[in-house]
């Protein structure tokens, strides 16, 4: 079984002991991601742009574990003000719509009230084959 562990460079990471993304087998398991612009080390007051910066940090670390977001199987929203869910809709299926992956949401405290949401992504890994 391969595994894989694969890091964003966040100091967190380190302080409490996880990976951005873990690959075991056919799935790669994102940690639930915030929409900080490490390369700048800002985040947006706008959720919609929280939203679109997620994304890209999750895009990311699946490239890294030769996934993408068009292989998503399941994707959990964390909102902690759920009137922020809704305008974030058309970023969801722009990223998500090929994959159309199971959805959960929950509303919930985050850690820093910077962040408006949090996303945690399960895709897999290789190639894909779709029915419907």
């Amino acid at each position: 079984m391969v595994r894989k562990l694969i890091s964003s460079g966040s100091e967190f990471e380190t302080k409490i002991g996880y990976s951005r993304a873990v690959v075991d087998g056919d799935y790669v398991f994102v940690a639930g991601t915030t929409g900080y612009n490490y390369e700048e080390n800002t985040i947006s007051d706008d959720p919609v742009e929280q939203a679109e910066q997620c994304f890209k940090n999750i895009a990311k670390a699946l490239e890294e574990a030769g996934s993408s977001l068009d292989r998503a199987v399941r994707v959990n929203y964390i909102f902690p003000d759920k009137a922020d869910f809704q305008p974030c809709w058309p970023v969801f299926s722009k990223y998500l719509g090929v994959a159309k992956p199971a959805a959960t949401v929950f509303i919930a405290g985050l850690l820093d009230d910077a962040m408006k949401l949090e996303i945690e992504i399960t895709a897999r890994v290789g190639k894909d084959e779709y029915s419907y």
